[in-house]
Formats: C-alpha cells, structure tokens, sequence
C-alpha cells in the first residue's frame, strides 16, 4: 500500500491511499463472505444458498462498494496508528478509483492537532504579577451577612399597598421582549435589579391590581437594538409579602448550628471571602499567563475543531436558556431578532480563544513530561462520583457516564499540574 501525504491549509492533512490489486482482492473476499449472509436466494434460507448462486445474485458494483468500505475503514485506522497522527473528528472520504483487477485508490482529508512554537514559557510565567495579600474589608463581611439574613427570612401576605423590600410576584409584558407574551418574576422590591424607574412604578401598587408605564432601557443593555429606547410595559402585581427579617446576633448565629456567637459567625464568613478571593486570584493569574504566552505562540488555528468548539458553546448556551428562562430557543431568537447562524458567529473569539489554550497547555504537558498516573486518575475519579451521589441523594438524575468522566478529569488533573509547574516558577 502506497500513501501519499500533502498539507493542507487550517491544520488538515491529505492521504492519498493506493491499494495494488493483489491488496485489494483480499476486500473483495471479505466483502463477498458479508454479502453471502445478506443475500436471499429463492428456495434456500438466508445464508444458506450455495456459494454459486449466491455469487451470481450479488451485483459487481455492490461487491465493489462493500470492499471499498472494507479497504477506506482498516487502511485509514491501520495508517493512523502507524504514523501517530492525532485526527481530530472523522475524514471525509473520496474513493477516487474502484474496479475489478484495478488498483483501488481514495482520499482521505484529517484535521490534525497542528504542531505549537512556543515562545519562552517561563519566563512569561515569571513576569506576570500577584497578589501578596488578600484583604476583606469589614463591609464585605456586612454583605455577605445581609444576603445570609435576607435567606432567613419570613414572609406573610399583604393585601396593602406594595413598598419597597416587600417581596412581590408580578407579570409584565411589552411588545420588545418575548413577543409581548407575559413574563412572571419575583423579587424585592427595590432589589430586582430592573431598568430604573420599572420598580419604582410598582411602588403602591396592590395584589391584583394592573397598570401601564413607560421606562427607558439603559444606554448600556445588552439588547443593542433597545439600548436608550423608551418602553411601554403592562403590570400585573399577583402577591404581595411583607419580609421580615431576623435580627442578626448571637442568637442567630446560633440557629446556624455550627456558631456559638455572632463574632464566630463573621470570622468564618471572612475565612470563606478569603478562599473565594484567592481562588479569584489564582484563576486571573493563571489566565493572565494564558493570554501572554498565546500572544507570542505559533500555531496553525484548526478550523474544524473551531467550529465544533462553537457548537459546543452554542449548546451550553440553548441549555441555560432552556433552564433559566424557561423558553424555547426559537422564542429566544425571535426575542433578540437574530438566527442561530449569527449567535454561532459571536462565539468566534471565545472559541479560538478555549482551543488555544487547550494546544498551548498540551505543547507544555509534552515539553515537561507532565503525566497523570492511573493512581491519581482513579482517586479522583472516585471522589467526584462519591460527591455526585451525597449531592443527589434521593434523586433520579441518571446513570454517570464514568469513562467520560475520566477523560474530563485527566485533562483537569493535567491542566492542574502544568499550572502549578507555572507558578512556581
């Protein structure tokens, strides 16, 4: 077998394959002994026909087609190996020449990881800056301690006039969001975090009670085509409850369960600022290291893999629309007047921006000698299924797909382990 290799653009190979016909014969046999189970012949059980008639029943271009198939999928996986390529995805194939007594002949076109010059690595790592110090400031705890109160707290109906911190339920609908089809939402008054001027028009408002006004959307909202427009909204308030909050001391941090006082309590909201915060950190220097080395990198940017990395994004994005807005995607599009086409395209520079990344780390991993054993795997592996189940206790969610979830976890354990050589430098 010959095979000819010729580079294309966007990190793609061309294999040209060539199968002497002594080669491609030994398909031929292959495929005829697969047809012969196929083949029905009358007066005899499938399969069961003599060798003959089946033979005379099955068309040479259908034994020509089957060996093809036969020839195209154990030369490619055979040459693969051989070589070490790394294909990403599935080739297309060409048969270019098949006939009997002929050499048989196809192509196959692989995007490949394309080859990464990296610059010095090192000392980019070096350079970038971090923090020394993680400091919280007295008003953060405060936050922190208001959300925590405000998740205690206690609500009774009211039928007077809605205020503001009541918590309100209410529908609204305008012609520019959701087709003007109403949208329910509850929040704190005062708190929802709407357009200016919306919450403040349900002010006096009672349970039941309708009412029309206009607001502004902000220059800066992230619908572009509504950016400083002038609205009419319809509202409905359908509840309204009057929230009452616990007083926040010693007793409160009790009721907790694992504080004996309110100073305890701060102290380990602190603590868990501390480790968001460092967390925080670590993941701006580790992208801040990213970004610096992919400035100065060389590589040939895969354009299949690219797309699917944009596939990948677009279905994240129709899953949180699902979950969070509670509407289908076409609603969604019809909301924000654009195709699924023109969504895809804005994940260009995200896309490139992941797979990069992703080549960048893996050139490291093969320049270190950066290895995930099969102890540090498995231990891993293990302990996410065991928090899997304690979070999901009680509930159906299904069956974890665990060979899946290796592979995510050994690029997780790899990417770790490149970073952490990173830093310390």
């Amino acid at each position: 077998m010959k095979v000819e290799q010729k580079k294309l653009p966007n990190s793609q190979l061309e294999l040209e394959f060539e199968l002497t016909d002594e080669e491609f014969k030994k398909y031929i046999a292959i495929a005829l002994e697969h047809l012969k189970k196929h083949v029905k012949v009358d007066g005899f059980r499938e399969g069961k026909a003599p060798a003959g008639m089946v033979e005379d029943k099955i068309k040479p271009e259908m034994l020509l087609m089957e060996a093809g198939d036969h020839a195209v999928r154990e030369s490619y996986i055979n040459y693969v190996k051989e070589q070490k390529l790394e294909p990403v995805g599935n080739p297309e194939i060409s048969i270019t020449k098949v006939a009997q007594g002929s050499p048989f002949e196809f192509k196959a076109v692989i995007t490949i990881l394309p080859e990464v010059e990296l610059p010095d690595y090192k000392t980019i790592a070096k350079s970038v800056k971090k923090s020394d110090k993680i400091e919280v400031t007295e008003q953060e705890v405060l936050d922190s301690l208001n959300y925590l109160q405000k998740t205690k707290a206690k609500f009774t109906l009211k039928d007077q006039p809605a205020e503001k911190l009541d918590f309100v339920d209410i529908t609204y609908q305008s012609k520019d969001i959701n087709e003007d089809k109403p949208v329910q939402d509850k929040f704190i008054l005062g708190e929802g975090g709407f357009m200016a001027g919306f919450e403040d028009a349900i002010v006096g408002m009672k349970a039941g009670e309708e009412k029309e006004f206009n607001v502004t959307f902000p220059k800066d909202s992230p619908r572009k085509d509504l950016a400083g427009k002038e609205s009419k909204f319809k509202v409905k308030v359908i509840s309204i409850q009057k929230m009452e909050l616990p007083e926040v001391n010693d007793t409160f941090a009790k009721e907790l369960g694992a504080f004996d006082t309110l100073v305890a309590l701060k102290e380990n909201m602190k603590e868990g600022i501390i480790m968001e915060k460092t967390e925080a950190e670590k993941q701006r220097v580790r992208g801040e290291i990213l970004q610096k080395i992919a400035e100065k990198a060389k590589f040939e940017m895969p354009v299949a893999m690219v797309e699917y990395e944009k596939e990948r994004l677009l279905e994240d994005l129709k899953n949180k629309i699902s979950h969070q807005l509670k509407i289908s995607f076409e609603e969604y599009l019809a909301s924000i007047k654009k195709t699924e086409a023109e969504i895809k395209e804005t994940y260009q520079k995200e896309a490139e921006k992941r797979l990069a990344g992703f080549l960048i780390l893996r050139q490291i991993g093969i320049n270190e000698k950066v290895e995930v054993t099969d102890a540090e795997l498995d231990a891993e592996v293990e302990k996410s299924m065991k928090n899997y189940a304690h979070d999901h206790a009680g509930h159906n969610h299904g069956q974890i797909d665990k060979e899946q979830l290796k592979e995510y976890t050994k690029g997780v354990i790899h990417n770790e382990k490149i970073f952490e050589l990173l830093e310390k430098i």
